[in-house]
C-alpha cells in the first residue's frame, strides 16, 4: 500500500515458504559483522541495500545499476553471501529482499546506523 510519500511501503520479509534460491545464504546465527561491513563498504552495494530498504523486495532486473549485468550479479552475490539479502526464485526471475529482521536480531541497530551513514555519504558526494 502506498505511503504518504506515494511510495509503496517496504515489503516485510520474504515469505517463509520461499526457500533461498542459492545455498550460500548464511543462517542468522552465522552472520559475521566483519563480512557484513566488508560487503557494505562498496558504494554500489550500499546503493542496492538503500534501494531495498526503501522499496522492499525487487527483481534483479528492476534495480538499475550503472554496470554490466555480470558485474551487477557479482555485487548481488557479495551481498547475499555476506548475509545482507535473501534471494528467492520464481520461474526464471530472482527476487532480492533485505534481511532486515535477521540483521536486527543479530546486530541490533546496525542496519539503521549504516543506512543513515550511507545516505549522508551519498548526499555529500552529489
Amino acid at each position: 500500500m502506498p505511503s504518504a510519500t506515494g511510495r509503496a511501503a517496504p515489503a516485510a520479509s520474504p515469505p517463509e515458504s520461499s526457500p533461498p534460491a542459492d545455498a550460500d545464504q548464511p543462517a542468522t546465527a552465522e552472520l559475521c559483522l566483519g563480512g557484513l561491513l566488508q560487503a557494505f563498504s562498496d558504494p554500489l552495494r550500499q546503493r542496492i541495500v538503500r534501494r531495498l530498504a526503501a522499496d522492499g523486495e525487487a527483481g534483479c532486473g528492476d534495480i538499475e545499476l550503472p554496470v554490466t549485468r555480470a558485474t551487477g550479479s557479482y555485487h548481488f552475490r557479495i551481498l547475499r553471501t555476506a548475509g545482507w539479502t535473501h534471494t528467492r526464485k520464481i520461474g526464471r526471475e530472482r527476487y532480492i529482499s533485505l534481511r532486515r529482521a535477521d540483521l536486527e536480531e543479530r546486530f541490533p541497530g546496525l542496519l539503521d546506523a549504516l543506512l543513515r551513514a550511507s545516505a549522508a555519504d551519498a548526499e555529500a558526494r552529489r
